[in-house]
């Protein structure tokens, strides 16, 4: 089958790449080559390469930047999802997407299931709940999935910003301060891409929106003591930071966060057969990763 990559260049397309390659031939697109913000643009590729497969891994994931241009996060989360949707239905194609935890407000004292009712407290959570909606109104076969803390070895994500900081502190000796309020599952991008390749590769694939997010839970401050602590273990880090944990009052951004990002994997796992990895399994083997 062919299948049209999103966003190849980012951290997730990065690994989709590598796993999708061996179920057909692979028509892989960056920004460069495909402008999301475009829609006549992105109709004509749609057209023109006549995929099987549309997977869209490209979004505009700068949270606190969302804040002042909520019109180019919505273009991309919300409207861009939207015309690929479309154009999959006119093909009978099957669109995958990812949407992510901050459709939540992290009210709920549990892990979220598809069932809970989306509630976003910033722009971009608001994009990518558009794009949610504008992929189920369309008709096409889709699978959503939705996602939480997400990282790897490419782009810029929370585990790269804290091996930077610890080899800073090496020098600095500067205590780091670590929000400890707000919870979920760190989901390393392989296991998703991997995951995404396995699901794909099935004869049949339901429709919907499913939870795909590692197993278990943590939060911003014990993921970076778990960074630190495998880090050194390896050999990354010569020393572990000293990491103070802080409140979400005590470090302030642009936009709000959920106080709980924990996602219900279960029905994912029910209709597929498929959960993820524990987060420190997705952690332990990335890093190992890193080191080559």
């Amino acid at each position: 089958m062919k299948i049209l990559l999103t966003g190849c260049g980012g951290q997730l397309g990065r690994e989709l790449k590598r796993s999708l390659a061996s179920l057909g031939e692979l028509v892989a697109c960056d920004r460069r080559q495909l402008d999301l913000t475009d829609p006549e643009a992105l109709r004509d590729a749609v057209r023109s390469i006549a995929p099987a497969v549309i997977v869209n891994a490209a979004a505009y994931t700068a949270v606190d930047k969302a804040e002042d241009e909520p019109a180019v996060a919505e273009a991309i989360n919300g409207v861009a999802p939207g015309i690929l949707a479309d154009e999959a239905r006119r093909l009978g194609a099957l669109l995958i997407h990812y949407s992510t935890d901050y459709v939540f407000d992290g009210a709920k004292p549990t892990p979220y299931t598809e069932d809970d009712t989306p509630a976003p407290l910033a722009a971009y959570g608001h994009s990518k709940r558009a794009g949610e909606l504008a992929i189920a109104a369309s008709g096409a076969r889709h699978l959503i999935f939705r996602t939480s803390w997400v990282y790897g070895l490419h782009g810029a994500n929370f585990m790269k910003t804290m091996l930077r900081l610890g080899r800073e502190w090496n020098e600095l000796r500067t205590p780091l301060r670590v929000v400890g309020d707000q919870i979920g599952a760190p989901t390393w991008t392989r296991h998703l891409a991997d995951a995404t390749a396995l699901i794909l590769g099935r004869r049949d694939t339901p429709d919907g929106l499913y939870h795909l997010a590692a197993a278990g839970e943590t939060s911003w401050h014990g993921y970076a003591e778990a960074i630190f602590s495998e880090a050194q273990r390896i050999g990354l880090l010569d020393k572990i930071p000293v990491v103070h944990r802080i409140t979400s009052a005590d470090y302030p951004l642009p936009a709000a966060r959920p106080a709980n990002s924990r996602l219900d994997s279960t029905r994912c796992q029910s209709d597929f057969g498929l959960a993820l990895p524990d987060w420190r399994t997705g952690l332990i083997d990335c890093l190992a990763d890193a080191r080559f």
